[in-house]
């Protein structure tokens, strides 16, 4: 099964494919952590997201492509989680399209259906661990007591500069613009299954087992 998780920053993405690797087996295609690690591969196309990423340049649809085709052409697991691609209609054109050529398909996009002032407050809120990026909120998962990461055992904790109300407007605004036309885009090709992205990580999880059968 493969499947887009879909929703603004901070509606619980990473969260939701963190219990999905878990309980279903699948793998997650996270696009800055592909990114990431494509840079300090030394791959050929390692080198290419280093040259344009030292530049300080925009990485293209093309090489996020290409990343991903790499992990298409590896192992399939219980399937793919796209987070954080596509981001524009072009993109998700493009990743159909690739989908095809490897011979599967989009089974599903989990619409995380948020606030804006919900959101507000669960980013400002929200830290990550420093070694395994295990998030946690003050208000719904706190840090735990003996300042050691549930996940990892990890004692460093950090929050991300743009973590904050005025940053998040912008990101936010940059979301509506760019990527919540998706949202019709999938709705058209029948594959949008809206989720409540309001509730316990646990009531959000169980809400998307549903949707997913």
């Amino acid at each position: 099964m493969n499947i887009i998780l879909l929703g603004p920053p901070g509606a619980g993405k990473g969260t939701q494919a963190r219990i999905l690797e878990e309980q279903r087996g699948m793998i997650q295609l996270s696009t800055g952590d592909m990114l990431r690690a494509a840079r300090t591969s030394g791959t050929e196309m390692g080198k290419i997201v280093a040259d344009v990423m030292d530049r300080g340049d925009l990485v293209t649809d093309e090489i996020v492509i290409g990343l991903i085709e790499e992990k298409l052409e590896g192992d399939h697991g219980g399937g793919f989680i796209f987070d954080g691609f596509p981001r524009t209609l072009a993109q998700a054109d493009a990743l159909g399209t690739l989908l095809e050529k490897h011979g599967t398909k989009l089974d599903a996009v989990i619409a995380m259906e948020v606030n804006d002032d919900a959101l507000v407050q669960r980013i400002t809120a929200r830290s990550t661990c420093a070694n395994c990026g295990e998030v946690y909120n003050d208000m719904t998962k706190p840090q735990p007591a003996d300042g050691k990461c549930t996940n990892c055992g990890g004692a460093e904790f950090k929050r991300r500069a743009d973590d904050n109300a005025e940053s998040l407007k912008q990101r936010l605004m940059e979301y509506y613009k760019k990527t919540s036309p998706l949202i019709g885009y999938y709705y058209h090709a029948r594959a949008l299954e809206p989720v409540n992205g309001l509730g316990e990580i646990d009531e959000v999880a169980a809400g998307i087992d549903k949707a997913l059968g």
